[in-house]
Formats: structure tokens, C-alpha cells, sequence
């Protein structure tokens, strides 16, 4: 298979190029061959554009290189047998088309690792099934719970909801979320619900949260193999009593977890700004990684307002932007290799 141009040798390790130059399938592909001597790992990836431009960076691509690890761009439009071959598949495709091709290809080729099995990202394609797990975990450490907020799923008949929200003992005010995560923005577009009267006005399938007052600070907590990382984001300001009493209707709420609304350098109070404890995250991260069957994703955590000891997931996602986490490319490459170390072993001892 032909790969996309590379740079030499001697050039500036941290020159900015183009990702598209340091991947797959461009008329370059001669002078990668010569350039790179057999690719100790090959990563093949099917990704959207717009993952490629945010995940596939020039850091990350010229220390993968410098690790013996290349990245191969998977042609969607032609069979997946005649391509590569691969050491790892990367993906983050949500058809139903790719699912069935990524299995019958995974039949042929057992020795392949897919990240992540598509049967196991379906869990978290639904916001019901993505925080069933978290619901059914038993987690206490050094005094520390972590459940999910409480919700109701509405699947159709906005005039059903204000019955729904009574029948369930929710308290207002609720957080909308679209039912279906599908990688589109309208997936991750949220409301904020405050009166009984304007919960008729949604529009399901969706869930519906309450609302957790956590001093305006989300963790969002990045999980690669058995790395984690933490960093803080800005979040939705905390609901009083004076809002409860003087807004109705819904309010439309911004993307506050992206890089930009980062809260790391924040002078923030102590108890706010605390990190989750790690052991709880480890125990954490050990536990959804079993039970989802995922090795890359990660989880949106709040701790309760004067509550310490209390954490909710609100959100999990699989493949997230890890090019938003600062070093993401140290750890990347690291679980890649050592997933190839884990195959060559195998390997080697016949397994």
C-alpha cells in the first residue's frame, strides 16, 4: 500500500507540517517507502476529517515515527482485506456498514487489534446504555462515592415529559441531552430546563438529568489503555434559589467542556479545584474498562458542591479529543507500543 510523503530524516523534529504529509495514501508515498525501513507497529485509521486534523498533529506523528510506528490512512471505499497490512486498526466510525466490516475483517485476521470492538462502542452511542454501567458499580474509596445523577429517558411525546419528570421524582432544575451520540454537535448540544411548563416544549428522544450543583468545575477524566489523565474545564455556574424563582423556560447551554474553557491555571477555591483522588480514578478507570470492554475513552466527572465525598458521571465518551490533553502524544504512542510489545510476545510464545 502506498503511504503518504514523510519528512526526512534530517529535518527539525519540531517543525510544523501538514498531518496529511506524514500519513497515508498521498503521490509522496515513494519517499516514505525509502525514507521509513520496515514500520516496526503499523496503525491503520479510519477517521473523520475532522478527528485526523485534531488527533493526527504533527507532535504526535513525528514521535510515533521516531518510536517505529506509522500511521496508514484506511480507504473506506475499498475492501479492507486488500489494504495494509495492519498491526492496529484506529477508528472512530459509526455506520452500521463499517461495524459489519470492521467484524467479518476481525474473523479473518484474529491477530489485528481493534480499537475499540464496535459492539463495545455501542454502549456508549446511547446515554441510557452509557451510564447503565456507572449505575451498577459499587465504588467507595477513603470515603469517596461516584454514582450518576438521577434521570428519565423520554423517547417520543413531548406532552408526556412534565408526567415522566413527576412519576420519576425529579427535582427541576433538569439537564436535556440529546438521546443518541453520534459524533454530529447536535449530539452534544445540552439544555437547562428550569420550570415544569417548558419541559413540553423539548424535543425527545433524550435524557433527562438533574441538575447538580459542582462550583462551575467539570473533570474531564482521559482514560488511554491504563493511563489517566485529569484536567479541569470550565462548567455550567451553579443554580440558586433566586434563579429557581425569576427564570423559566429552556436555556440553551455552551460546550463547556472544550480546551478553551480550561480551568487548570484558574485561581479557584481549594475545594473546588481539588483533583479527584487517584485511587478512586484508578479503581475507577480499572472498572468501566472491564465492564465496557474500552480501552480509549473518557469520563465527565462533577463533585457536589459541599459534598467532598460525592462524585457523578455525567458523560462518557469513546475516542475523545485527546489532542486537547496536554502530552496526549507521549502516552499515545506509549500504549501503542506497548500493545505491539503485548502481540510480539504472543507471538513469539505461539499463543
Amino acid at each position: 500500500m502506498r503511504l503518504r510523503g514523510d519528512v526526512s530524516d534530517d529535518e527539525e523534529e519540531d517543525a510544523v507540517m501538514d498531518p496529511a504529509l506524514l500519513s497515508s495514501s498521498s503521490p509522496n508515498g515513494a519517499a516514505v517507502a525509502a525514507a521509513v525501513a520496515s514500520p516496526r507497529l503499523v496503525v491503520g485509521y479510519a477517521l473523520t476529517k475532522k478527528k485526523v486534523k485534531s488527533f493526527l498533529q504533527p507532535k504526535l506523528l513525528l514521535l510515533a515515527r521516531k518510536k517505529g510506528i506509522i500511521f496508514i490512512s484506511i480507504d473506506e471505499t475499498r475492501p479492507l482485506s486488500e489494504q495494509g497490512p495492519f498491526d492496529i486498526i484506529l477508528h472512530k466510525v459509526t455506520s452500521k456498514e463499517w461495524q459489519q466490516v470492521l467484524e467479518d475483517y476481525h474473523e479473518v485476521h484474529p491477530q489485528v487489534t481493534i480499537l475499540d470492538p464496535p459492539n463495545a462502542i455501542e454502549h456508549l452511542n446511547n446515554r441510557q446504555s452509557m451510564l447503565e454501567e456507572v449505575a451498577d458499580l459499587s465504588l467507595s474509596s477513603f470515603y469517596e462515592e461516584v454514582c450518576t445523577p438521577r434521570q428519565v429517558v423520554i423517547m417520543k411525546d413531548p406532552s408526556s415529559i412534565p408526567t415522566a419528570v413527576a412519576m420519576a421524582g425529579l427535582t427541576l432544575p433538569l439537564v436535556a441531552k440529546p438521546l443518541v451520540v453520534d459524533g454530529t454537535s447536535k449530539s452534544h448540544e445540552l439544555s437547562l430546563a428550569y420550570d415544569e411548563a417548558s419541559l413540553s416544549m423539548l424535543d425527545p428522544p433524550l435524557v433527562l438529568q438533574e441538575f447538580v450543583n459542582h462550583g462551575g468545575i467539570l473533570f474531564k477524566v482521559y482514560i488511554i489503555g491504563e493511563a489517566i489523565q485529569v484536567v479541569r474545564r470550565f462548567s455550567v455556574p451553579d443554580v440558586n434559589t433566586y434563579d429557581l424563582l425569576n427564570n423559566v423556560g429552556i436555556y440553551r447551554l455552551p460546550r463547556v467542556s472544550c480546551a478553551a474553557a480550561s480551568a487548570d491555571h484558574a485561581d479557584l477555591d481549594p475545594s473546588i479545584a481539588e483533583l479527584p483522588p487517584r485511587p478512586l480514578l484508578e479503581k475507577l478507570s480499572r472498572e468501566l474498562r472491564g465492564r465496557l470492554g474500552l480501552r480509549l475513552f473518557n469520563i465527565d466527572m462533577i463533585r457536589e458542591l459541599g459534598g467532598n465525598d460525592r462524585y457523578y458521571i455525567i458523560d462518557i465518551n469513546y475516542f475523545p479529543g485527546y489532542g486537547k490533553m496536554p502530552g496526549y502524544e507521549h502516552i499515545f504512542t506509549d500504549f501503542l507500543q506497548s500493545l505491539g510489545q503485548h502481540k510480539y510476545k504472543r507471538s513469539m510464545s505461539g499463543g
